[in-house]
Formats: structure tokens, C-alpha cells, sequence
């Protein structure tokens, strides 16, 4: 018996990080790219219910990914069709549109996203249908651009009327502050986070700019693709479902973070970071203690948003290790912690840190761990895109691109208050 996720990529960037974090559930299972098991460790096809259905027709069983991958442009979801993983996905679990969003919030909300999120819901429906316990659902989009940010947001809302009590955890791919792709982001980022504040439990914001940082500081590689950006997401997300998919000493599930992370339904906005990161050349002269690893999450470095933790405060965190870490270890490194920093976690929650431990590593290393972070720093990041928002609305610059697809100025303003008051 296992508790189902759904998994939903919307918009390019979606599409790309599911594509490599498909890769990393496929590699921790032992399935090869067409959904075949092909390891030696029972523990490895115990629980593959989470995010894999089961296929008996002929043959060998086949995994095949409870996923949905929706674009406005057919271009990435071609490209996943015909790539490698392309015989993994269900064939009816592709969704394209034809025109594009164009980087415009409006169309993916109103325009285009409406005409089609009905077929999506109903390919969602029939992904639901065959579970036996859901859990929730995971939505990757980014929130600069028109389809993740529009039609994330669409599907969000209406996953909440049709499903209110299970659990939305996303994972928002948010604009950067110095490495921009498109101009209008601002307006898109705010208008996609005045509606993540109402309708998502769990929202893990990650951020292109803390990503290099970590690829070329730490991981050595000069100059970072979008694939090696993905691959660090991945591992966060790996790491989040990791106790759902193998047993270990303390369980954790979705619904125990949501318990545990969010003291006030408003401020579900998340800071991930994971350790180790090291350069693949030197894995060969690392030994990880238990209170290294423990630091080393917290350090701003492993942190995957560019904003300091120094600069607030800790509500909650969890932290989540993965391999051969015994609970003392684990509990005592991080009552550390806490003692050593105490002024950086609110007094008014005893005890912030939520540990849960899972016994099977990541392909390729002995120990790992996860952390998420609820913390008042995370306010740099909507302050930040608040002020570059403020300037343009200013001058009403763009705006004849959202309302000539049916948007009200009020929406704006709307949106930018929420956002004050969520600060």
C-alpha cells in the first residue's frame, strides 16, 4: 500500500527539470529508461507505487510514471517524446497547445490556459482515479514565464476546488535577482505568487542565480547548462519524496512536513538545501559526519534561493537524511544547532527542527540530507520582486499585453497589496 503522488510539469522549465528528475527516480529504483527493473534490491520495487503505476499486459512488468506534461508550445514535450524517455511517459499523458503563452501570465490564466485546462483536469482525473490512497500532488513551473506561471496557477486553483483536502506541494522556479531571462518577469512572478499564497500548501522556491553559485562554486563546473541546474533541483526533490519510497527508522510524508513546517497557512514558501555537494573528482576523499552534514545544510552556500538566512529568522526547518546515519547522531548534531544559534531561531517554537531518517542513499553516495526551511529571510525575495514590480507598474509599462487579454488593473494591485501583507 503506497501512497500516490501525482506529478504535473507545466511550461518549458517544468518540463525540463521533470525530464531529469524523472531520470533520478528512474536510476534510485533500478528501472532502466523505458520502465523496466533491471536492480537486485527488493527494497527498490517495495514502494515504486508512489510515483509509478504498474503495468502486467505482456511480458516483463513496466513502470510507468504517474505523471502529466503540459505545454502551450509543443516543442519541449516533443523533445522529451523523442529523447530517451520517450518510451517511459504514457502516451495520453502528454497535453500541448498550439499558440504559446508567449511569456504572458494573462494568456496562460485567461485566454489560451482556460480554453484547455478542462481536457488537463480530465487526464488528472483519470491519473486519480486509479490510485488507492493520493496523496497530494507535485506541480513543477517556473513563475517567470506565461505557462508555468499562468497555467500553474489556473490548475492550482482548480485542483483546490476539485481535491481540498489533499495536498498541493509545488516547486516554483522563481526569477533571480541578477540572471533575468524575460523582462516582464516581475509582473508574472507576482501575479503567480498572489495566487500561491491562497491555493498551495507547500511551495519550495528555487532560484536560477543560487543555482549557478552552486554549480560553478562548488561543483566546479565553469560553465553550468540548464542540465546540471536541473540536476541539483532533482536531488532536492528526490529527497523530499524519499520517505514515502524507502522504509528507514523515523517516517516523513508530505502531509508530516505540511504539519510540521507551517505555523500559519500564509507562509508556506519554503527554502530547500542539500549536502553534500562536492566535486565529482574529489567524492573519492570525502567522509561526511553526521554534525558536518548538519552544518553544512544550514550554510548559506547549500542553500538553493539567493537570499541569507543570517538576515532572519527560522521559524521551522526539517531536515531529512538519507543512509547509514544513526538517530542519536542526528538528533543531537542539530539540538546543536540550535544551542550554538539560538538567536537565529524563533523563540516562540521549542523545537523548530523536524528530523525524519530513510536508510537508502542516492545513487553514488553514502550519506545525504535534505533540509527545508520556513524562514523570515524568505521576505529578500518577495521584497525584491515587489520593488522591480513597483517600477514598472509605475509607469504602466507592458501592461497593454495583459489587459488586451481581458485583465483588470485592479488584479494588479491586488496582487501587490497581498504580496505587502505576506511580508
Amino acid at each position: 500500500m503506497s501512497r500516490e503522488i501525482i506529478n504535473i510539469q507545466a511550461g518549458q522549465a517544468g518540463n525540463q527539470v521533470g525530464e531529469s528528475f524523472w531520470r533520478m527516480l528512474l536510476a534510485e529504483h533500478g528501472l532502466d529508461e523505458s520502465g523496466l527493473y533491471v536492480g537486485n534490491d527488493p527494497l527498490q520495487t517495495e514502494r515504486t507505487g508512489v510515483y509509478f503505476t504498474q503495468v502486467d499486459s505482456h511480458g516483463p512488468t513496466k513502470y510507468v510514471p504517474r505523471s502529466v506534461q503540459i505545454d502551450l508550445e509543443s516543442g519541449v514535450c516533443d523533445h522529451i517524446r523523442a529523447g530517451p524517455l520517450g518510451g517511459l511517459f504514457r502516451p495520453d499523458t502528454y497535453f500541448t497547445g498550439d499558440s504559446g503563452a508567449g511569456n504572458n501570465w494573462a494568456k496562460g490564466y485567461y485566454t489560451e490556459g482556460a480554453e484547455l485546462i478542462d481536457s488537463v483536469l480530465d487526464i488528472v482525473r483519470r491519473q486519480s482515479e486509479s490510485c488507492e490512497a493520493l496523496q497530494g500532488f507535485q506541480i513543477i513551473h517556473s513563475l517567470g514565464g506565461g505557462t508555468g506561471a499562468g497555467l500553474g496557477s489556473l490548475l492550482l486553483s482548480k485542483l483546490r476546488e476539485e481535491y481540498p483536502d489533499r495536498m498541493l506541494q509545488t516547486f516554483s522556479i522563481l526569477p533571480s535577482p541578477n540572471v533575468s531571462e524575460t523582462v516582464v518577469e516581475p509582473y508574472n512572478a507576482l501575479l503567480s505568487i498572489h495566487q500561491l499564497v491562497d491555493n498551495c500548501d507547500l511551495t519550495i522556491c528555487i532560484d536560477n542565480e543560487a543555482l549557478y553559485e552552486i554549480a560553478v562554486r562548488t561543483l566546479k563546473i565553469k560553465t553550468p547548462a540548464f542540465g546540471d541546474l536541473n540536476q541539483i533541483i532533482s536531488r532536492v526533490m528526490c529527497g523530499v519524496s524519499t520517505s514515502l519510497r524507502f522504509p528507514g527508522q523515523l517516517n516523513g510524508d508530505l502531509r508530516k512536513l505540511g504539519m510540521n513546517l507551517i505555523p500559519f497557512p500564509r507562509l508556506h514558501f519554503l527554502m530547500p538545501s542539500y549536502a553534500p555537494f562536492y566535486d565529482p573528482k574529489a567524492s573519492a576523499f570525502q567522509k561526511m559526519s553526521v554534525p558536518e552534514l548538519t552544518n553544512l545544510l544550514f550554510d548559506r552556500r547549500s542553500l538553493l534561493v539567493a537570499c541569507d538566512p543570517r538576515l532572519g529568522r527560522y521559524l521551522t526547518a526539517a531536515c531529512i537524511f538519507r543512509g547509514k546515519v544513526s538517530s542519536i547522531d542526528a538528533e543531537t548534531s542539530i539540538a546543536q544547532l540550535q544551542r550554538k544559534n539560538s538567536s537565529l531561531f524563533v523563540e516562540w517554537i521549542p523545537d523548530n527542527v523536524s528530523v525524519s531518517l530513510c536508510s537508502v542513499p542516492p545513487v553514488g553516495q553514502t550519506q545525504a540530507a535534505v533540509a527545508l526551511a520556513n524562514s523570515t529571510s524568505m521576505q529578500e525575495l518577495f521584497m525584491r520582486n515587489l520593488n522591480q514590480f513597483s517600477v514598472m507598474f509605475k509607469r504602466r509599462a507592458f501592461l497593454h499585453w495583459y489587459t488586451g487579454e481581458g485583465m483588470d488593473l485592479m488584479e494588479f494591485s491586488e496582487a501587490e497589496s497581498n504580496t505587502r501583507d505576506l511580508v
